[in-house]
């Protein structure tokens, strides 16, 4: 096994955050939805199916913390067997890719765990909420959308992914 290289290690580092906060976040809010929607199922049986989407939902920022992190280990050489040609500069740069994903999708996550119980709620209350629950629910997303789009640019034009 080669050695691995600083730069390398910092992007395990950025990896690590980019999926350790984006999945902290979106665990959470799956937590947030799911309870809100087991109190509508025992009130509605016929909630179960909407309950499950709405619980789903925060599932996305867990998803956009692994791509960034699955990218960060494969362009830092790290899943090759190349760990040691990425650059001190670049690493450093990989930190901030995963903070940018990872405290991005943690508010995201929280924030539409959140909106997605209230609508679940307000859904037992007058059915016709469901589409506008969910559009409620997937505006936190946006945060989790720029995170994302930041770290793509990030590792672009910090050289990243011209690394491979």
């Amino acid at each position: 096994m080669a050695e691995i290289g600083l730069g390398a290690a910092l992007a395990a580092i950025g990896a690590g955050v980019a999926i350790g906060f984006a999945g902290l976040g979106s665990g959470l809010g799956q937590g947030m939805a799911a309870a809100g929607s087991v109190g509508a199922v025992a009130e509605d049986n016929d909630m179960f199916a909407r309950g499950i989407i709405f619980s789903a939902l925060p599932e996305t920022q867990a998803i956009y913390g692994f791509l960034i992190a699955i990218l960060l280990l494969v362009f830092s050489g790290l899943l090759s067997g190349q760990a040691t040609k990425m650059t001190l500069e670049a690493g450093i740069i990989a930190i901030g890719v995963g903070a940018s994903i990872g405290f991005a999708g943690l508010g995201s996550g929280m924030g539409q765990g959140i909106a997605a119980a209230s609508s679940v709620g307000a859904i037992v209350e007058d059915n016709d909420m469901f589409a506008r629950g969910i559009i409620f629910s997937a505006l936190p997303e946006t945060q989790a959308i720029y995170g994302f789009l930041i770290a793509i640019l990030l590792m672009v034009f910090g050289g990243i992914l011209a690394s491979a």
